[in-house]
């Protein structure tokens, strides 16, 4: 038999960290080892399902699209990212080298990402200029052998992650809508998308069929599942209880002041940029009363 589904950005969000959560390793790593949750606003659903909470949720990110531009957040207002240990929220390190110094083969990293593509390939945006999070973790993660976790939502499915990568670059722009970025290509994660979440959650092969939407369901993702009745009904019960699931509602920062800094440093912000003479993003050091009209200003 078939069904049919639709689900919203913030909808695809709820469904997959709960796939996430259900992951093998996971639920080990959970119990016995580590797991790191990097900023993201998939990852804000993610910790709320493994670990029942996430600080501070509409703060829980550090790059976003928001405005119609690629933007990110204050610093100083996000909180650190979540360490879990043996069964325990433990503060991270200042380095990620110091985060990461007892992960193995057991442990995991959840890093959401900006795309996806049919290989199963995600990338990764990256402001700051040694890559930030991802760019302080991938080789320790890669190195050691540890579990990369992708959670990421059709909504950024493109052609080709490979072929993204080498048209992306910081300081390969002359013009650029916000912040400027790279990616990092990730080949080797477990990556999650709605379609990985339908196989561990229930067992069934799913379709996706189509996307788009107005009035609030602009990024909507349309997927057919096919099975037996009595499994698709229980991913219906599930799937219905987490319609209408409400989006974030993260700020930007102040452009006047604006740093993509990275999570796990022991550089201060203006530090981390000291070397970096080139000017990061189009909008940076205007005051809230310059920027464009379109721009949800941020209260001072």
């Amino acid at each position: 038999m078939r069904a049919l589904f639709v689900f919203t950005p913030s909808e695809s969000k709820r469904f997959i960290a709960k796939a996430v959560a259900q992951l093998p390793e996971v639920k080990n790593a959970r119990e016995e080892g580590e797991i790191v949750i990097g900023h993201g606003s998939t990852n804000v659903l993610v910790a709320q399902e493994i670990i029942g909470e996430c600080p501070e949720p509409d703060k829980y990110l550090s790059g976003l699209v928001i405005n119609g531009v690629l933007c990110v957040t204050q610093p100083e207002e996000k909180p650190p990212m979540i360490m879990f240990r043996e069964g325990k929220i433990v503060p991270p390190e200042l380095t990620m080298e110091e985060t990461l110094k007892n992960f193995d083969a057991g442990s995991v990293f959840i890093k959401g990402a900006n795309a996806v593509d049919h290989e199963g390939n995600a990338g990764v945006y990256v402001a700051h200029p040694s890559a930030g999070t991802i760019g302080y973790a991938y080789g320790i993660l890669s190195g050691r052998g540890c579990h990369l976790i992708v959670p990421v939502g059709l909504e950024k499915l493109i052609p080709s992650v490979k072929e993204a990568g080498r048209h992306v670059g910081q300081n390969t722009f002359y013009y650029c809508m916000g912040v400027k970025i790279g990616m990092i290509p990730l080949m080797n994660a477990t990556v999650v998308t709605e379609v990985e979440a339908f196989r561990i959650l229930f067992d069934l092969e799913a379709i996706p069929v189509g996307g788009g939407g107005v009035n609030g369901s602009e990024g909507s993702v349309v997927i057919v599942v096919e099975g037996e009745k009595s499994v698709l009904d229980q991913a219906i019960e599930l799937i219905e209880s987490i319609k209408g699931e409400p989006p974030l509602r993260p700020m930007k920062s102040l452009c006047a002041n604006c740093l993509p800094t990275a999570a796990s440093t022991t550089k201060s912000p203006g530090k981390q940029f000291e070397e970096i003479e080139s000017k990061h993003c189009m909008y940076q050091s205007k005051g809230e009363e310059d920027l464009p009209s379109f721009f949800e200003k941020k209260k001072v």
